[in-house]
This record gives structure tokens, C-alpha cells and sequence, in this order.
């Protein structure tokens, strides 16, 4: 090397404060942080991704419980009246029984007129919030919807035959608040 670019290199290490080889050494050093910044890129993918899937699985979660609020709360407004119901059915078989006593004089055959009317109005006042009896007599027995109490053989009807009611079932819209219960035959 000539005197005159050994003075240069002098001068440009004097006015940068670094001489050529160790800028061409400080390039290993640029290619381990692009690969660091490769490193850190990809870890803040990873933590996005997760972030999203935790909110997708919470957005998910969230969605499910309103509509399990949604159906019980149409659950609790559809079967509303089941507990006033209940209480009421042992009154209306009370009724039922009394109006099948036989009037003897002018003065019971008018308060069995007067218990009539109120026992249809108070039949009507259940069929209005979709209260129905049970069809029992006659039917298949099905075990969802009568409670069979005694077994008979009887000709007259199939095996397996509701034949006497005892004590009327009833639903209340498509649940079962009483079942019938029934005499069946063998």
C-alpha cells in the first residue's frame, strides 16, 4: 500500500472512527439482528394468533350462554302458571266428585247448577294458559302419560289398554304436570 491511501484510511478512521474491516466485521453482527427481528416478528404472530383464538373461543362462549338464557327465560314464560296449576288440580277433582253426586230436591239440584258454573269457568281459565286433560280410557297405555295403579284381565279390551281411570292426568301445554292414574289390562 502507498503511502497516500494509508494517510486516507487514516483519515476516514480518524473522521468516522472506524476503519474498513471493521465495518465488513460488523455485518455478521446486522444478519443476527434481522434474524433476531425474524425471531421477535414470528413470536408476535404466535401471541396475535393465540390472543384471536381466545377471543374466538370467548365470543363463542358468550354466544352460548345468551342463548341458554334465551331458552330458559322462553322456558320459565311458557310453563309460568305450572305451579299455580298444580295447587289447583286437587280443587278441580274435589269439584269433579261433587258434581258427580245425584240430586234428590229442587234445592241441590241448584248448587250443583251454581258448582257446574264454576267448574267450567275455572276448566276454561286452565284450557286458556293450555292446560288439557289427559284421554286415558280406551287408549295404549304409555307410561309418560298415565300411571297405571292396578292390572286386570278383561276380554273386552287388548293387552296393554288403559280401562278405568281413577284420577285424571293432565298436561300443561307438551309437559306432563300429572299423569292418570289408571286401571290397565293384561
Amino acid at each position: 500500500m502507498s503511502e497516500e491511501t494509508k494517510q486516507e484510511q487514516q483519515e476516514a478512521k480518524e473522521e468516522n472512527g472506524e476503519t474498513v474491516e471493521e465495518v465488513f466485521a460488523e455485518e455478521p453482527q446486522a444478519e443476527e439482528l434481522a434474524e433476531q427481528e425474524s425471531d421477535e416478528l414470528s413470536q408476535l404472530e404466535e401471541k396475535l394468533n393465540e390472543s384471536e383464538n381466545r377471543y374466538l373461543r370467548l365470543r363463542a362462549d358468550f354466544d352460548n350462554f345468551r342463548r341458554r338464557v334465551n331458552v330458559e327465560n322462553e322456558s320459565k314464560e311458557k310453563y309460568r302458571a305450572q305451579g299455580l296449576i298444580t295447587e289447583l288440580l286437587p280443587a278441580l277433582d274435589n269439584f269433579e266428585r261433587a258434581l258427580n253426586i245425584e240430586a234428590d230436591n229442587e234445592q241441590t239440584k241448584q248448587l250443583l247448577q251454581g258448582m257446574e258454573m264454576v267448574h267450567r269457568s275455572l276448566v276454561e281459565a286452565l284450557k286458556k294458559e293450555g292446560v288439557e286433560p289427559i284421554e286415558a280410557v280406551g287408549q295404549e297405555f304409555d307410561p309418560h302419560l298415565h300411571q297405571a295403579v292396578m292390572q286386570v284381565e278383561d276380554e273386552n279390551f287388548e293387552s296393554n289398554v288403559v280401562v278405568e281411570e281413577f284420577q285424571k292426568g293432565y298436561k300443561l301445554k307438551d309437559r306432563v304436570i300429572r299423569p292418570s292414574m289408571v286401571k290397565v289390562s293384561q
